[in-house]
């Protein structure tokens, strides 16, 4: 086998991110993996298709056979050498014969036995991590949460004009932002485990929640519709309950929520989430997200309302923030903003988007990136 080149390894190692681009395993990571042969040529590409199916690295080198041996193997992720509900990555890569492993970034699991790439150089094969190690580390961040914290990834979707509201003054909210925009929270919710709104917002929008371009979704499951309802008065006629049979529907209720409402949902195909209250009588969000992730919810995109928004962002629960703001004014007897919160003391204590991304989307502005929180004192 020639020297290694760093600029192919960097160029395979893309195509391996690639892959994994496709993938939508959860509770699982996104992982992808390229193979070549000794000779240099990519003879396979493969990612994690979906929860308990073969990983990225078996399948690759499942279709390769005997053209593996002696063969280079890229993958995003760390080889997993633990028992779960497949054969350890580590045995099937050995027992196929090739000689070099070139690998994104190292598990961050702390709940299983790692040591996948040491146990490869153990067996006297050539190991080499941290090629393109930001972008391998940045397509696993949401996982990287869930399976280091216990909670899901939060993203939380804001709609407003540019005085700050998000209805009129008789409560008129379709549409502040335009088609364009409405196009990419289809998209938002595509790449997302589960959707969730309060009880507001589920009461006076109706919304589906659906993700309705079927092509975004590439034949993975809908995400998981989650409305916030701390005294389930969400009606048995919600359009959200009422296609509970052909999407999954979740209400987070509080432990004292009328027991026949509870059953009314149910009967209908509906969840409910029994959790405890804050002190101001609402369903405690904090350990709501833990909940969910104990339920196998790696990501949720909150699409509002204004008293859930202002929940995660007083929590510090949110993690990227997706603004669109519509060049309308709705006036100063126009529906409040999208948050609400106290909100900080000083502009220097208010939470922001970090390395603000920002695009035009149709007629809207869309600002997008991960949310920073000021130290605590």
């Amino acid at each position: 086998m020639t020297e290694p080149d760093e600029e192919l390894d960097l160029q395979l190692m893309r195509e391996a991110i690639a892959q994994a681009a496709l993938a939508r395993p959860s509770p699982n990571p996104p992982v992808g993996a390229v193979l070549c042969s000794a000779e240099g040529e990519v003879i396979a590409r493969a990612h994690h298709v979906a929860a308990g199916q073969e990983h990225a690295e078996s399948v690759a080198l499942g279709e390769a056979g005997e053209a593996a041996k002696g063969g280079t193997l890229y993958v995003t992720l760390e080889p997993c050498n633990h028992e779960g509900q497949t054969v350890p990555c580590v045995d099937t890569i050995l027992k196929a014969g090739v000689k070099r492993v070139v690998i994104g970034c190292l598990d961050p699991n702390p709940h299983v036995t790692g040591g996948g790439a040491a146990r490869l150089e153990d067996a006297g094969l050539d190991v080499v991590v941290g090629v393109a190690a930001t972008e391998t580390r940045s397509l696993i961040a949401r996982w990287t949460k869930f399976i280091t914290t216990g909670t899901p990834q939060v993203s939380l979707k804001l709609a407003l004009s540019l005085d700050g509201r998000i209805a009129t003054r008789s409560g008129a909210s379709k549409w502040v932002t335009g088609p364009e925009a409405r196009v990419k929270v289809q998209q938002l919710r595509s790449q997302h485990d589960a959707v969730a709104v309060g009880i507001g917002t589920a009461m006076s929008d109706d919304p589906r929640l659906t993700v309705r371009d079927e092509a975004l979704l590439s034949g993975m499951p809908s995400p998981v519709r989650i409305i916030f309802d701390t005294q389930l008065r969400l009606p048995t006629s919600a359009r959200v309950v009422e296609t509970a049979g052909d999407v999954p529907t979740w209400v987070c209720a509080g432990e004292d929520a009328p027991e026949e409402a509870e059953q009314a949902l149910l009967d209908k195909g509906c969840s409910v989430l029994r959790l405890i209250k804050t002190a101001d009588g609402r369903v405690d969000v904090a350990k709501a997200l833990t909940q969910l992730a104990a339920e196998g919810i790696v990501s949720m995109l909150v699409e509002g309302g204004a008293e859930l928004a202002g929940s995660l962002l007083a929590g510090r629960l949110a993690d990227e923030l997706h603004g669109f703001v519509a060049p309308i004014l709705l006036g100063p007897r126009g529906r409040p903003g999208a948050v609400d919160w106290a909100g900080p003391e000083t502009p220097d204590d208010a939470p922001q988007i970090t390395s603000p991304t920002w695009e035009v989307c149709g007629r809207d502005a869309y600002v997008y990136g991960p949310v920073s929180y000021p130290e605590k004192e």
